[in-house]
């Protein structure tokens, strides 16, 4: 290129698709940051519109709809499912064949797939980004290859499976360090590997946790003021093993605290009957589902937060709780533990499954005050990098080194 070249020359952004099942509340904050990004141009295509309409959630087991915006302030598009029995988390559940005219004409640089390879319109949307040679991204939160139902046959497949198809991608965004370290195990190279932090909108949980009245709502609680509260915020379900802190619970009531459980799922009446056993109803709260607007005063109104899953590729809930200056014990199966959770600075990790480990570590923190309101500050502080500029600094860094466009200074010519 000559010197007059570069003179008449005109910035180019890089053109990005991003393909996912539905809209979620977590995804939609950085839509909009990448949206508002000089160096990048993007729309979203949704394969359906689970959680902007009305739906049954198969994990809470209720109809939820997101009480926040997550359409606003980006370009997306809702692609027919032509389905016949349309299902998010199901093979032939998404099926949606404009997915190959949109890519195949909309002249993008990269296309990003948030579906999973579990449904059909991940392999539709990367045929024709392939038939189009257009740079395509995978997305996944995995860390371990170990399934949720635990069919050991599933660890083989993915054994076999999953280093020809990350293989396939021109890129690999990793949310944690968990899941960059399993992608390294698979043989992906690392050039081809970015960690795009898991995060939520960082500014709009620490602005509504200041606004809490933290004693109002635990007089809503009925706990008392003196009281600690210890925080389970999640479906009510198996893999999220809920019975494990209500069992360690159980072995330090002779501490002033209280237990509260947000959400909902089919454990709940499990859940109320074996408090029942345990002696434990009284100081024993189940709030049922908290939509989005009423998180940041549950976890603000906590002195600690809990989540002692077997299968947890990441729980942002754990940042939700950090912003909201509540520290956190993670199971070791809890993606977020990789990078949020430091011993005795933000919180605790245990292993998972063990009962009195977790009571373990309930007593310590709970017995001292000064620790968890200095837990509470460094999870804040912590999670001041690892917040949306940062996942949207590392999509720019991966799109630029991948697609060979430099939308900071590479240019296109003019004849």
């Amino acid at each position: 290129m000559s010197s007059n070249d570069v003179s008449t020359a005109i910035p180019r952004p890089i053109r990005a698709l991003f393909v996912g099942t539905h809209p979620v509340q977590y995804s939609a904050p950085i839509f909009r940051l990448l949206a508002e990004h000089p160096q990048l141009e993007i729309q979203v295509a949704y394969c359906s519109m689970q959680g902007a309409e009305p739906k049954l959630d198969p994990g809470f087991g209720i109809d939820v709809k997101w009480d926040v915006p997550l359409l606003d302030g980006y370009a997306w598009v809702s692609l027919p499912n032509r389905s016949p029995l349309p299902k998010a988390d199901s093979f032939f559940g998404l099926i949606n064949p404009r997915i190959w005219s949109l890519i195949s004409d909309g002249k993008f640089d990269a296309v990003v797939l948030f579906t999973g390879y579990v449904c059909a319109s991940f392999w539709i949307a990367l045929a024709a980004a392939k038939w189009n040679r257009v740079p395509v991204f995978f997305g996944t939160d995995a860390h371990e290859l170990a399934p949720r139902d635990h069919k050991d046959w599933k660890v083989w497949v993915k054994k076999w499976l999953w280093p020809r198809l990350f293989g396939l991608a021109d890129g690999v965004l990793a949310p944690s360090s968990g899941t960059a370290a399993l992608m390294r195990s698979l043989g992906i190279p690392e050039d081809r590997i970015a960690v795009t932090p898991y995060c939520v909108d960082n500014d709009w949980w620490i602005e509504k946790s200041a606004k809490v009245d933290r004693r109002a709502v635990r007089a809503r609680w009925n706990v008392p003021d003196d009281a600690l509260i210890i925080l389970f915020c999640a479906k009510l379900q198996p893999w999220k093993r809920p019975q494990d802190l209500l069992r360690a619970f159980a072995q330090v009531v002779d501490v002033n605290a209280y237990l509260v459980f947000a959400g909902e799922g089919p454990m709940k009446s499990d859940l109320e009957s074996e408090s029942r056993s345990l002696g434990i109803t009284d100081k024993v709260r189940f709030l049922g589902f908290v939509n989005q607007t009423g998180l940041p005063e549950t976890y603000t109104a906590a002195d600690i937060f809990v989540l002692p899953s077997e299968h947890e590729p990441f729980g942002v809930v754990v940042n939700e709780a950090m912003l909201c200056l509540c520290p956190v014990i993670v199971s070791d199966r809890v993606g977020a533990g990789f990078d949020l959770v430091r011993d005795a600075e933000t919180g605790f990790v245990f292993a998972v499954g063990d009962v009195m480990g977790l009571a373990a570590v309930l007593k310590r923190a709970l017995s001292d005050r000064e620790l968890l309101r200095q837990m509470g500050e460094a999870s804040r502080c912590r999670m001041a990098h690892w917040s949306p500029p940062d996942n949207v600094a590392a999509f720019v860094q991966l799109f630029t080194r991948t697609t060979g466009i430099n939308a900071e200074s590479v240019v296109a010519e003019h004849s």
